[in-house]
């Protein structure tokens, strides 16, 4: 019987975990119910599977909304991450965070730079301003590039400041509704106030990133909260200019994956360039007895992902050029 070949390197996945200490609850529309105390609970039997791993993973991928905007209101913003980055410091590997707009609703920008959130390395190549992309290489000819998708939004800014005033000039421009938070009758659902986009500064810097692991043969993973293909999410969930990213992306040879959270549902789709769409399923709507994560083996043909709960198993095999 043939062996089967070690993995290069394996990491954990998991999104939307929007622990909060309360009583459950509903969303916005009031049918899906989420588990605000439970969550907690879910995220720590992922870090108990992921530390058993052998070998053991590389690093760990949050993929944003790790509290929930409950917090804000009570005062409880502070005592809920300790919570949660408690529990995720349980493993003895790195974990890489993009920032959702829950965190948003929970602390400004400036001070999630200053909150064990903050996951960019000392000294990392990252666009200008307070943009929080960067990029790191788990292994020979692999990248992974974490990107802002709220570098350009009204959430996390002093109102008075010019990049706030830039993003709701641009939101109401494409939302006349009373409520900002509202798509209804939009040409484009996606602008919402709790969405956001890439600013130029951060997509010059990403396609700089991408000519740089072309030109040295890399495969490049990429993650942020927000989607940014519609066939990986529904089209009030994606970033507010997607298609920027998207045409990023696509003039390079090189990224085989993005990753997103934001859509409870998840999502995943194939697209015209071999890149796959994962948007995985969020920890806050999941049943006690059930969870959401997963792990990803990476070889040099494809990423394997191993689902627990209501995340699937998925091969992705790296689209030959």
């Amino acid at each position: 019987m043939e062996a089967v070949p070690a993995p290069l390197f394996a990491f954990g996945v998991i999104a939307d975990i929007q622990y909060a200490d309360a009583e459950d609850g509903y969303d916005f529309s009031g049918y899906r119910r989420r588990y605000y105390r439970q969550s907690l609970q879910l995220l720590r039997d992922a870090v108990e599977a992921w530390a058993a791993e052998r070998p053991p993973l590389a690093f760990v991928l949050q993929l944003g909304d790790s509290i929930d905007g409950l917090n804000a209101r009570g005062g409880r913003a502070v005592a809920a991450l300790e919570q949660v980055l408690a529990a995720l410091g349980r493993l003895p590997v790195p974990v890489h965070h993009t920032w959702g707009n829950h965190e948003f609703y929970n602390f400004s920008r400036a001070r999630l730079a200053h909150t064990g959130l903050n996951s960019r390395p000392a000294g990392a190549a990252a666009p200008a301003g307070d943009c929080q992309a960067y990029d790191f290489s788990p292994a020979t000819r692999f990248r992974v590039v974490v990107l802002d998708a709220y570098d350009m939004s009204v959430l996390g800014r002093e109102p008075d400041s010019p990049r706030y005033q830039e993003a709701l000039q641009l939101l109401r421009e494409k939302n006349p509704n009373e409520s900002l938070n509202s798509p209804a009758g939009l040409k484009e659902p996606q602008f919402v106030e709790f969405n956001g986009g890439f600013s130029q500064a951060q997509l010059d810097w990403f396609n700089e990133v991408l000519k740089f692991s072309d030109e040295n043969q890399e495969k490049v993973v990429v993650m942020g909260h927000l989607p940014i293909h519609p066939g990986a999410s529904d089209s009030v969930c994606l970033a507010w200019n997607y298609e920027d990213a998207l045409s990023v992306i696509h003039s390079h040879r090189c990224v085989v994956c993005f990753l997103a959270g934001h859509l409870h549902d998840g999502g995943y789709c194939l697209d015209s360039h071999g890149v796959h769409h994962l948007t995985l399923e969020g920890v806050i709507e999941t049943p006690p007895e059930s969870n959401a994560f997963g792990t990803v083996y990476v070889y040099e043909d494809k990423m394997i992902l191993k689902g627990r709960g209501r995340v699937s198993d998925r091969v992705m095999h790296f689209c030959k050029w």
